[in-house]
C-alpha cells in the first residue's frame, strides 16, 4: 500500500495492473479481427421437405434434409423422416467437405423422387397447423 497525493491510501497492485497497454496480447478482444467466411460457411443453403401420401394405403410420410455447418467447421447433413404429424426419426452425417454432403443430399433426393415423394404444397407439411396435420 502507498499513500496518494491527497493523503489517502492507494493499492499499488491495482495501479500497476491498470497501466497496461490497450492491447496486451495477440489474442486480445481489443485487437482488430479479420473475418474470413469463405471456408467456414456453406455457399448455398440446402433444405428439402417432401411428402408421399396415398389415402388408399393410409400412407402419409414426410422426408426432410438440411445441410449446415457444425461448430468445428464440418459439413453436417441432417435427415428426418416419418409419418406426417409425428416426430419421426432423425439421422446426422458429418463430412470434412461440403461437396461430400451435397453429393449425398442429391443422391437421396433422387431416391426419394423415384419412390414418389413430392414437394409439399401450401398448407401442408411443415406449414400445417396442429389440427390440419394427418395423424
Amino acid at each position: 500500500m502507498a499513500t496518494g497525493a491527497d493523503g489517502g491510501v492507494t493499492n499499488t497492485f491495482i495501479t500497476i495492473m491498470n497501466r497496461s497497454v490497450a492491447t496486451d496480447s495477440k489474442l486480445s478482444l481489443d485487437a482488430a479481427r479479420r473475418i474470413s467466411d469463405s471456408a467456414e460457411m456453406i455457399m448455398q443453403p440446402y433444405h428439402l421437405y417432401v411428402e408421399r401420401t396415398d389415402p388408399t394405403r393410409n400412407m402419409a410420410r414426410y422426408y426432410a434434409m438440411e445441410i449446415s455447418m457444425t461448430l468445428f467447421g464440418e459439413a453436417c447433413l441432417t435427415r428426418s423422416w416419418g409419418r406426417i404429424g409425428k416426430s419421426g426419426q432423425r439421422m446426422t452425417h458429418h463430412f470434412k467437405r461440403e461437396e461430400e454432403a451435397v453429393d449425398l443430399f442429391l443422391d437421396l433426393l433422387l431416391q426419394k423422387r423415384e419412390r414418389g415423394y413430392r414437394p409439399a404444397g401450401p398448407g401442408t407439411g411443415e406449414n400445417r397447423t396442429r389440427k390440419q396435420k394427418i395423424v
